[in-house]
């Protein structure tokens, strides 16, 4: 067993902060900004009670069913009961998992995870806004985390123990790439984003009438400080302070510029005009397209990965408006889209020049197996997440109600459901007799 390596131990809990980031404040900042005035401040309540309803379960027994022992023989998840409360994992022995000791603790692998936990579940909230019940939100994220997030993240990240053989399905029976969550995260994301919109409906005025982002700086501050998490979510996948790092880091910048150049020159060709909002939305392209393959691709492929999943993604985020559904900040088009996108390449552009642990795709002479396994996963996830999802907003929707009212949509959700403003220039007469800011 490996000795605690202080740099290791440093680098992934920083990076763990920065993926913390990625959540609170920069998706509340980026969510905020795009929904109308009236549905701010809710909007950043949905990625905070993501965050701190995820992290509860996660320290109970999320951990235990994604990374602990199989509950039996042939089972999808791990006992619950293995590490409950964390039992056994809070002290200084090296971290076992994954077929390996890894030089940190395992404290600090559990706190990475939980940070990919809260950033799942966050993202699907910009499929509903405006029109979700904020108490309904938190009793999805809890239920959703359980019997979605954590078989998936089973599924796709781990590969057994260094004590016992076996490992998620996906990982070792189907050997599909994903270094840091294209799959688990963000095809995962963005399929029950889609479903919950078909569950909740449309938005009032959908379709009828221009629904603005209220503030684009805003939206453009929570970008730069995704883009600035990113790097923690990707580069800090390595576990470590090392070279694959290094990979995963430069290549995350490159896809990501890469990506903004082609949904800027979409933009510009379809509507004459380069805007911010497009900028700040190929910056989320290029980041969600390039995170499973980040440390699996050379510079080419990453910003191949990089313009092709910006390009893609600024001609799909209108097929919401042909096809019917209301996804309100663009979770299918971006999250959904570019999963997919960064997923499926890997069977395109993965190299082991790059890393010998990974695989050569289409273009490096390996043929069309690591491309079809890609497929596979990305299909499996997207479908599993698709359904359960569908399932369990339907039966919240009949049971406790999942949708707000008409009046309280018209009125905005910020001031029927939290009692606050957030561009309060003229004071609100709503909840001015209650609470701290009476």
């Amino acid at each position: 067993m490996p000795e605690i390596s202080a740099g290791d131990t440093a680098w992934v809990l920083v990076c763990t902060a920065l993926v913390l980031v990625m959540t609170a404040p920069a998706l509340a900042l980026f969510y905020g900004g795009m929904v109308r005035a009236k549905s701010t401040l809710n909007m950043m309540m949905m990625s905070f009670g993501a965050l701190f309803v995820v992290g509860i379960i996660w320290v109970i027994f999320g951990y235990s069913v994604a990374f602990g022992p199989a509950l039996d023989a042939g089972s999808f998840i791990g006992d619950p009961t293995a590490f409950l409360g964390l039992k056994g994992l809070l002290n200084s022995s090296a971290l076992a998992v994954n077929g390996a000791y890894y030089p940190i603790p395992a404290s600090a692998f559990v706190a990475f995870q939980a940070m990919f936990a809260v950033i799942t579940v966050a993202l699907i909230s910009g499929a509903i806004a405006d029109r979700a019940q904020f108490g309904t939100w938190l009793v999805f994220s809890a239920i959703w985390v359980t019997i979605v997030y954590l078989p998936v993240a089973r599924a796709v990240f781990y590969f057994g123990d260094a004590e016992a053989n076996g490992g998620g399905f996906i990982a070792t029976k189907i050997k599909a790439l994903d270094f840091a969550g294209g799959t688990a995260v963000h095809i995962n994301a963005g399929a029950a984003g889609l479903a919950l919109a078909l569950v909740l409906g449309k938005r009032i005025g959908f379709g009828k009438m221009l629904l603005r982002p209220s503030n684009l700086p805003l939206v453009m501050i929570g970008a730069g400080l995704l883009w600035f998490g990113w790097f923690g979510f990707n580069a800090g996948s390595a576990l470590g302070a090392n070279g694959l790092a290094g990979v995963a880091f430069i290549n995350t910048f490159s896809a990501t510029c890469a990506a903004v150049a082609g949904w800027l020159l979409i933009e510009r060709f379809r509507y004459g005009h380069a805007t911010s909002l497009g900028a700040a939305s190929g910056i989320v392209a290029g980041l969600v397209a390039i995170t499973p393959a980040c440390a699996y691709v050379d510079t080419w492929g990453a910003l191949a990965i990089g313009v092709i999943s910006g390009g893609v993604s600024a001609l799909v985020v209108d097929l919401k408006h042909k096809f019917g559904y209301d996804d309100s900040l663009d979770v299918v088009g971006v999250h959904l889209v570019c999963g997919i996108i960064g997923t499926v390449l890997i069977g395109v552009f993965a190299t082991t020049s790059v890393n010998e642990f990974g695989a050569n795709g289409l273009l490096y002479g390996g043929g069309t197996t690591q491309l079809v396994r890609q497929i596979q996963a990305a299909t499996i996830v997207m479908v599993f997440s698709f359904v359960v999802t569908y399932i369990l907003g339907t039966i919240l929707d009949k049971t406790i109600g999942f949708r707000v009212t008409n009046d309280q949509e018209l009125e905005g959700v910020d001031l029927a459901l939290q009692a606050e403003s957030a561009y309060d220039l003229v004071g609100s007469s709503k909840g001015s007799s209650k609470g701290r800011n009476a």
